[in-house]
């Protein structure tokens, strides 16, 4: 349609040349003629002028184009409205593609319908220089804050007759930047700097939403999304805030060590009541095994009952045989006792008889022996001496007395022996005490 549109322009315009250069051709011929005839020659005549074909060529050209004219063509990403000389703009949105109007009274006046943004504050065009300025805005406490915006939108397809017939044109610079100024300047002032930076900030951010999609709404502009992309806040507030914001980040951090402290602590507590449980468990099998194993001894118990019942009945036969036995062998043994003792009284009866006899008769022969000594001693005074000397001979070998034999118990008995066997000698020296020694030998 669009080659077919722009031939039928091109066929009415070379008609339109063709109509024209006719006409002036023969024009120009008729004006060689008449200059030739003012100068006395004699040029042949030529030929009168075609106004006739000039004209027909003409109003012949107007068809392709009126034709032409009648296609309207809407590109893609755009839509349109038919807007008549006669009666203003007619309702109804031309979308994309080819459309038939009314040619010399109908036009058509497009508009894009992809989404537009409209940005506040520094950003970058396609040569990466810095354009656009951020909306300035006064918070709670008076202080002027610049916020950087980018508003998404789109016109409202249904509602392009409204908008061409009713807004200023264009309405990306002259609906939406003073609409979204407006709802910013009138929210900005309800939150503190802090709140718009930090606290509250997505609040504010979907508050002013909410106020510039509504006011768009009603004119026709579809806000598909409004973005808070960065401010700028007083230098020294800045500062003061920063400081401010690094002291909450630390009091974070140990907010979140301490979480992370806790989860550990809820860990081990977990992990404790699973091993309780496990345990738990764990006993549980091991009562129910117990039980199992009970069950199956109660179920052999059943058979073997009867076995146990005479296996403790021959026990207890035995256990009374036993006892009977055991009675009986302790009568023997009492008896056998008695008889023992009764041996043994006897015996000792026996013994004393003999001690007593044996020492009567020791009695009598130490005395028949000392009779025999005294009459031995009595006919032979020698042997005591010979006896002391065999008593002492182990233990002494010299013995020295007084010469006068004062208080010595065997003076008598020395003198005696010193008279029967030998002369008394004279020690080799002179004894000045007068002592006297003598040598017993064994």
């Amino acid at each position: 349609m669009f080659f077919l549109k722009y031939l039928l322009l091109s066929v009415s315009i070379v008609m339109f040349a063709v109509a024209s250069a006719t006409v002036v051709y023969d024009l120009w011929l008729e004006a060689i003629y008449r200059r030739a005839l003012a100068a006395g020659a004699q040029p042949s005549e030529p030929e009168p002028i075609r106004w006739r074909t000039g004209v027909a060529l003409a109003l012949l050209a107007w068809l392709p184009l009126l034709i032409a004219l009648s296609i309207a063509i809407v590109p893609s990403g755009r839509a349109g409205v038919r807007i008549s000389q006669l009666s203003g703009t007619l309702p109804g949105t031309l979308y994309p593609g080819s459309h038939l109007i009314v040619p010399l009274i109908d036009h058509v006046d497009t508009f894009d319908m992809r989404d537009e943004l409209f940005t506040t504050g520094v950003s970058r065009d396609a040569r990466g220089k810095s354009v656009g300025e951020p909306l300035n805005v006064q918070a709670k406490e008076g202080l002027t804050v610049g916020l950087a915006i980018t508003v998404r939108y789109q016109l409202d397809p249904h509602r392009l007759d409204y908008i061409q017939s009713r807004l200023p044109q264009p309405v990306s610079t002259e609906i939406v930047p003073p609409v979204v100024a407006s709802a910013w300047r009138e929210l900005s002032p309800n939150y503190t700097v802090r709140e718009i930076f930090s606290t509250q900030r997505e609040q504010v951010r979907r508050q002013a939403d909410a106020i510039i999609t509504r006011k768009l709404a009603a004119d026709g502009i579809i806000v598909k999304e409004v973005m808070l992309r960065d401010i700028q806040l007083p230098p020294e507030y800045a500062k003061g805030l920063e400081r401010l914001l690094l002291k909450e980040q630390e009091d974070d951090q140990l907010t979140i060590q301490t979480d992370i402290q806790q989860k550990n602590v809820r860990i081990a507590e977990l992990q404790a009541e699973a091993e309780k449980v496990r345990e738990i468990k764990q006993a549980e099998g091991a009562a129910q095994s117990q039980v199992i194993a009970a069950k199956g001894q109660a179920d052999a118990m059943q058979y073997t009952l009867p076995l146990k019942q005479k296996q403790i009945e021959q026990s207890r036969l035995e256990a009374e045989a036993r006892k009977e036995a055991t009675i009986q062998n302790a009568d023997a043994e009492a008896q056998a006792k008695v008889i023992d003792a009764k041996a043994e009284l006897q015996r000792r009866d026996l013994l004393s008889q003999a001690e007593a006899n044996r020492i009567r008769l020791t009695a009598v022969a130490d005395t028949e022996r000392m009779k025999t000594e005294g009459a031995v001693l009595k006919n032979n005074p020698l042997l005591i001496n010979k006896i002391i000397a065999e008593r002492l001979s182990d233990k002494i070998q010299l013995m020295i007395v007084p010469s006068d034999g004062k208080y010595f118990f065997a003076n008598d008995v020395f003198r005696g022996f010193a008279s029967g066997a030998a002369p008394q000698q004279q020690p080799a020296g002179g004894d000045e005490n007068g002592m006297q020694s003598l040598k017993a030998s064994h």
